[in-house]
């Protein structure tokens, strides 16, 4: 296969993205639903400057961007993350929950030459998969968008291969795990942990993972949903300055581009990108 992915913070050298030109708001999940409750403007030109100032940072950071072909009737089309993803053994097609979305399978399909497996039970979505590290899976489910047949179908890909692997339930309020989990370095991430609880944070340690701390608010403003660059860099949303600060005292390079208008639709910068290339930790 041409796209192998085995971590979720080796260097990153290539990445699938979307370009907004047909984005905006929809509700399909809690801070989009609050957005447009609160009848927040929405700035199509503004979110195209933000959008380029993640490229200008992908770039920067020596990665090579490339593109699904946007569809006008596919707003949500710029969060790539949900709609495939790359494993150690080449691209898996995801099977997206919400009708607004199912579309998008078809310019994934379009760029790739072919698929290491395809999801055909329940719904899984990147937002909800780890890879954390060689050997090592985590996965969520909700029932919101990835549910526990689509997880475990997703997970046992990995289990078949010998890989340790945590499926871990959280409530579907919080729409994808990337949203209260995100990993920055291969050591540390950023997480919920009172949402996710004593024994996931055990699981943590015993994995040898540090977790930074993110309250509710942080969560729900996107604050958790940073991507890892590899060699202790990350890029991070502008409006996360306490993690932002936090992760640089850890002598971590952040790169924050604002973002806040992709953050109000319920995604930032790890649901904007699916990486296709990693080298190896």
């Amino acid at each position: 296969m041409r796209w192998t992915v085995s971590s979720e913070t080796g260097v990153l050298t290539d990445v699938l993205l979307c370009r907004p030109d047909h984005y905006h708001w929809i509700d399909t999940n809690a801070v989009a639903h609050q957005t447009l409750a609160e009848q927040t403007a929405f700035d199509a030109s503004a979110a195209i400057l933000q959008y380029d100032g993640l490229v200008a940072a992908l770039e920067g950071a020596g990665v090579t961007c490339h593109y699904l072909k946007p569809e006008p009737h596919l707003p949500y089309q710029p969060y790539t993350r949900d709609s495939s993803q790359t494993t150690p053994w080449g691209p898996v097609l995801t099977q997206l929950r919400m009708p607004a979305r199912r579309g998008e399978y078809a310019s994934v399909i379009d760029f790739h030459d072919e698929f290491f497996a395809y999801a055909s039970i329940g719904t899984v979505e990147g937002g909800d998969i780890h890879i954390i590290r060689p050997g090592l899976l985590l996965i969520g489910y909700s029932g919101m968008r990835t549910d526990a047949d689509g997880a475990a179908q997703f997970a046992n890909l990995f289990a078949a291969r010998d890989w340790s692997v945590r499926m871990q339930p959280f409530a579907e309020h919080f729409l994808h795990l990337d949203v209260l989990f995100c990993m920055a370095t291969d050591r540390l991430a950023v997480a919920c942990i009172d949402v996710l609880g004593d024994d996931f944070n055990a699981w943590a340690a015993a994995n040898g993972i540090e977790l930074l701390p993110a309250s509710y608010a942080e969560v729900m403003a996107m604050s958790c949903n940073l991507l890892a660059l590899g060699n202790d860099r990350v890029i991070s949303p502008a409006h996360s300055i306490r993690i932002n600060a936090q992760l640089r005292a850890r002598g971590i390079t952040v790169i924050e581009p604002p973002l806040d208008l992709f953050a109000a639709g319920g995604g930032s910068v790890h649901c904007l990108t699916m990486p296709l290339n990693r080298n190896p930790l």
